[in-house]
């Protein structure tokens, strides 16, 4: 699980975890995801999606297919409302289709004190034969995917905070 406060609002940090190509952003370029449907990648995830991906290594390594399955929630507590993202989906071969379990959650929300950040909570669960092997692989690839995640997120506001500000110019003609 990963818990981190990053610095974009929670609107632009969940338009992120709906885009296909920030996900790839994420990953990349460790992992690539491929679309294995002839309509390609959505242009954004919608709940109830079913998304079927190849997933390469470094681009060239097959990794196996995998479903991805979007769901998402809200859910209200004392410090606001948290939107949960959810990929049930589920590996289909290579290494990790050994796996029975795999329930991806993303939580965005205001960070506490400051609502120009995002408090982010992402947790993978697991399960299956092979899980207790699995984990330390999947437990560097989300310590990689939090640095990512603190890395990209200015960049998905839309309107980003120029680094100076400049005076308005009186217009003379006034």
């Amino acid at each position: 699980m990963l818990k981190i406060v990053i610095d974009c609002d929670a609107d632009a940090a969940w338009r992120a975890v709906h885009s296909p190509r920030a996900v790839a952003e994420l990953y990349g370029p460790m992992l690539d995801l491929e679309p294995l449907v002839p309509s390609g990648m959505p242009s954004a995830w919608s709940p109830g999606d079913d998304v079927p991906v190849q997933l390469s290594a470094f681009g060239s390594l097959p990794m196996g297919r995998q479903l991805i399955h979007i769901s998402e929630r809200s859910v209200d507590e004392p410090d606001g409302r948290v939107r949960i993202f959810r990929d049930s989906g589920i590996p289909l071969t290579g290494p990790l289709a050994s796996l029975d379990v795999w329930d991806h959650q993303m939580a965005v929300s205001p960070a506490p004190g400051d609502p120009t950040r995002t408090l982010w909570r992402d947790r993978l669960v697991i399960g299956g034969p092979t899980a207790p092997a699995l984990w330390p692989m999947l437990w560097g690839m989300w310590q990689w995917r939090g640095a990512r995640i603190k890395a990209l997120a200015p960049t998905w506001a839309h309107d980003p905070v120029p680094d100076t500000v400049e005076p308005p110019v009186d217009d003379p003609g006034n």
